[in-house]
């Protein structure tokens, strides 16, 4: 086993972060030791790491920790952009200080973009989680994967895209897809295997080619692509206006009588490129806190 301790540049609130993945039951976290176990796939090979938090927002520090020495650097390489230590949160906090998210980016400062675990399993997700509420989505993708995946080191893997596309619709409607998902999970596997679609070269795409790619998948739509981009890439500038959550965050924020416009959504988010995808997070997290307070 070996052992890593890295320091990254404040702020960062570690433990919100642990807070956003303990939502999903799949996640193996730890309060009481700021940890949670990493399912990655390094060059096709499953591997688990486990992140501990040292430090405090201002001064974090982490402990990693792996069996394998084989892909060690790698897989560190990987936990700096799942987690965003690759770039200081301050710069980005710094660009909406004079911004009408001030107020918000103060309230959740520190709160980083933390990304899906492999490219895979966020698409699937994504498709999963279509037009469904998030109790639900997480309880057919907690199925899904302990289902047709497989632990390791106590963490859960998705199943590989060669397993998905092997099984029958009646398997996934039998843990309580619909027809028309399990058809979609199907299919975007099958695109994978065949060599229709090649989910490792689509960080060296635009994300309008990444758009244009995924969109001609039978199930991917605008919503699913977008998140794919913000939460499987990590890209940096992107605002979905049709999310209901950001509109239900923006009608607070002006006091608007009602959710606002396509055209006035563009108009409040021109000051905020290039980090648009920070100000969605941020809008997101606005209204998870007044939810929370209920």
């Amino acid at each position: 086993m070996w052992t890593e301790k890295l320091q990254v540049q404040g702020p960062y609130n570690f433990d919100l972060v642990l807070e956003r993945l303990s939502l999903d039951p799949l996640q193996v976290v730890d309060f009481t030791n700021r940890t949670v176990k990493v399912p990655l796939y390094i060059e096709k090979e499953p591997i688990v790491l486990q992140v501990q938090a040292m430090g405090n927002i201002d001064e974090p520090s982490f402990i990693i920790k792996g069996q394998s020495e084989v892909y060690k650097s790698k897989a560190i390489e990987r936990l700096k952009k799942v987690f965003h230590w690759h770039q200081p949160l301050e710069g980005i906090s710094r660009h909406f200080r004079e911004s009408d998210l001030r107020e918000i980016f103060e309230e959740h400062r520190g709160t980083a973009i933390v990304l899906d675990f492999d490219y895979y399993s966020c698409l699937v997700k994504c498709i999963i989680h279509q037009q469904l509420n998030l109790s639900f989505a997480h309880t057919l993708t907690e199925r899904f994967v302990k289902t047709f995946g497989f632990q390791m080191e106590g963490a859960w893997f998705y199943p590989t895209p060669e397993t998905t596309a092997q099984l029958q619709i009646e398997q996934l409607r039998a843990i309580q897809f619909s027809g028309r998902k399990a058809e979609y999970v199907i299919g975007l596997s099958e695109q994978i295997i065949h060599g229709h679609l090649n989910l490792e070269i689509m960080e060296k795409l635009s994300d309008q080619e990444v758009m244009d790619t995924l969109i001609k998948i039978r199930g991917i739509g605008r919503w699913t692509a977008e998140n794919f981009l913000l939460f499987g890439l990590g890209r940096p500038n992107l605002f979905p206006k049709a999310d209901i959550g950001i509109q239900n965050a923006l009608k607070i924020l002006y006091g608007l009588p009602q959710k606002p416009t396509q055209e006035e959504m563009e108009s409040y988010s021109v000051k905020w490129a290039p980090y648009l995808s920070y100000a969605s997070l941020y809008l997101w997290r606005s209204i998870e806190k007044r939810s929370e307070k209920k």
